[in-house]
């Protein structure tokens, strides 16, 4: 399928939503032609949005999107043809997936086996897989995995510290966000090189410590609810705290999760949202004040905890929706890494440079903004071409 130009469509599937893409990639082109979203699917007021590659909103439309099969109808009907290919984001592959695959009934198969890996998101991933298979037979897609990246991880940084049957039944450290920083790295290109912190922030918040190149730890665990506290998950937590809430309260593991899923982080801290804008305009709002300080206290300590596993640290990149816009988030989180070599310029922060740090600073800290999306299409194009 080795055509000029190839019209990809990028689908990011989440348990009531439905983003996607629709790129033109070229040997030399790479051009964002629709992006848009169904959102609140299965819900009676759901909401259909899309906008040109400019960003102008072409179409908004409120409707009854029933489920993923649905959504996937009114997507394609939107479309002008038949995309060359279609990409997914797939949240979780297991020790299966350790590189972008074309999707067959295999694989199907094999997703199927992992959704108690991630019960949240895989459901309506495969299902979104279905529907677009039944709307396109033969259409070539193709599984981009989020912890795919991470899989070259040393063993030391990938088991948890329990008995080995556990980690024979593939219960380990896996990561996530793994197509945003492939996506920064080849954005580095040829910077790519010594020892490097990536930090995706937003709704959803991780680390990640790159060493020439190799991926060697993260903070996300065996779920997206691991590593330190972000939107509305708690990160990290002593595992007694859950015996506790099972014993003592009677909770069970549905009311667990919502808990430690939706319920907490910046929201549960606050009171008032997981949004970090809404956070830091309330000046007034101590609890608001305490939850930022704890989310840059608590990633402060994870990057002093990658840069010790690094031996150092070169190169500090903030990305995701709070790390490309929250400057008063990147100025809290770098005051105390001083002894990793880190100065901010202040002007720059706030100005959201590319490169924020000081003339002074013998550690580079970067803004660089991450496109998953084109990271899917990248992935895709590759694939089918081959």
């Amino acid at each position: 399928m080795k055509n000029n130009f190839q019209k990809i469509v990028c689908l990011n599937s989440g348990s009531s939503s439905l983003k996607f893409s629709l790129y033109l990639m070229g040997e030399s082109t790479e051009q964002l032609l629709q992006k848009g979203a169904i959102e609140r699917i299965g819900l009676a007021d759901g909401r259909f949005w899309l906008q040109d590659g400019t960003g102008h909103i072409i179409r908004e439309v409120a409707g009854n999107y029933g489920n993923h099969n649905a959504a996937i109808a009114v997507l394609f009907s939107t479309l002008d043809e038949r995309p060359s290919a279609i990409g997914h984001r797939v949240v979780h592959g297991g020790e299966f997936f350790t590189a972008p695959t074309i999707i067959g009934d295999q694989v199907i198969d094999r997703l199927q086996g992992l959704i108690s890996f991630a019960p949240l998101h895989l459901p309506s991933e495969i299902e979104c897989i279905k529907a677009v298979a039944r709307r396109f037979p033969g259409l070539a897609q193709v599984a981009c995995f989020d912890t795919a990246y991470h899989r070259k991880m040393p063993e030391i940084a990938r088991r948890f510290p329990l008995p080995k049957a556990v980690w024979d039944e593939g219960v380990q450290r896996y990561g996530f966000h793994g197509l945003s920083y492939e996506y920064i790295l080849e954005a580095l290109g040829d910077k790519a090189r010594g020892r490097i912190i990536m930090a995706h922030l937003g709704n959803g918040s991780s680390l990640a410590a790159v060493h020439s190149g190799l991926p060697l730890d993260t903070t996300m665990g065996f779920t997206p609810t691991g590593g330190f506290m972000m939107g509305t998950r708690c990160g990290d937590l002593d595992p007694g705290v859950l015996l506790y809430m099972m014993r003592e309260k009677g909770y069970n593991v549905d009311q667990i999760d919502s808990i430690v899923n939706q319920q907490s982080g910046l929201l549960g801290v606050s009171g008032l949202t997981s949004d970090m804008k809404t956070l830091l305009d309330a000046t007034d709002n101590p609890q608001a004040k305490l939850a930022i300080e704890m989310y840059c206290y608590q990633m402060r300590k994870a990057i002093g905890a990658l840069a010790a596993a690094l031996n150092g640290l070169d190169l500090l990149i903030f990305t995701g929706g709070i790390g490309e816009k929250a400057a008063p988030v990147r100025l809290a989180v770098c005051a105390g890494l001083e002894f990793l070599g880190i100065s901010l310029d202040a002007q720059q922060n706030m100005s959201h440079a590319q490169i924020i740090s000081s003339k002074k600073s013998s550690c580079t800290v970067m803004i660089i903004p991450t496109k998953e999306d084109l990271m899917i299409a990248r992935h895709t194009r590759r694939i089918i071409d081959n």
